[in-house]
């Protein structure tokens, strides 16, 4: 019998402007709940164990504080961070601005534009509000070289798939996944 994998640790960090569903995609994903009411987070840590291509990954995922373009990130949001999801909603532009700053001040801080990213644009539920187009989040997710997924931890679409795509940017950033994955998301 083969000796047991072990377990990656992974740190991801959850990040966006206050209300956008940081808190609800992570509930999702690890609770496979959805929370509606809103207490806006001071930080939060949740666990969840997950496997993807044979390999078993304990995932601790850092739900951080809404933030704003003005907003001073802690040390402790860059340090022993593998890789970010950065989260604006579909129906709000000043959150989408607001993930340009986050980006920013990763990069900043990381002295590194490579960092392992994903852009989700959430609450794709609320369809008749939508003010931020898909391909807008597409455009820019390609600037920064990063996956784009949009979501809705409401009805629970692409929660899971945010949290493979995290895991597939923080493997190949350390050269352990091949650059072409064959995955395609539509």
């Amino acid at each position: 019998m083969p000796p047991k994998a072990l377990s990656k640790q992974r740190r991801i960090a959850l990040m966006g402007f206050r209300s956008v569903g940081k808190s609800s995609l992570t509930i999702q994903f690890v609770e496979n709940q959805f929370v509606d009411s809103y207490d806006p987070t001071i930080e939060n840590t949740f666990n969840k164990t997950m496997k993807m291509k044979g390999q078993e990954y304990s995932l601790q995922l850092v739900d951080t504080a809404g933030q704003d373009e003005y907003s001073l990130l802690p040390q402790s949001y860059f340090m022993n961070i593998d890789g970010y999801v950065l989260v604006y909603s579909v129906n709000s532009q000043k959150s989408f601005d607001v993930v340009h700053a986050i980006y920013d001040k990763i990069v900043d801080m990381k002295g590194n534009t490579q960092v392992p990213l994903v852009l989700v644009g959430n609450k794709t539920d609320l369809r008749m509000e939508r003010v931020v187009s898909i391909e807008d989040g597409k455009k820019l997710a390609d600037t920064w070289k990063a996956s784009f997924l949009e979501a809705s931890a409401k009805e629970n679409h692409s929660v899971t798939e945010i949290f493979h795509q995290i895991l597939l940017a923080i493997e190949k950033s350390e050269g352990t996944v091949p650059e072409k994955s064959g995955c395609v998301l539509s």
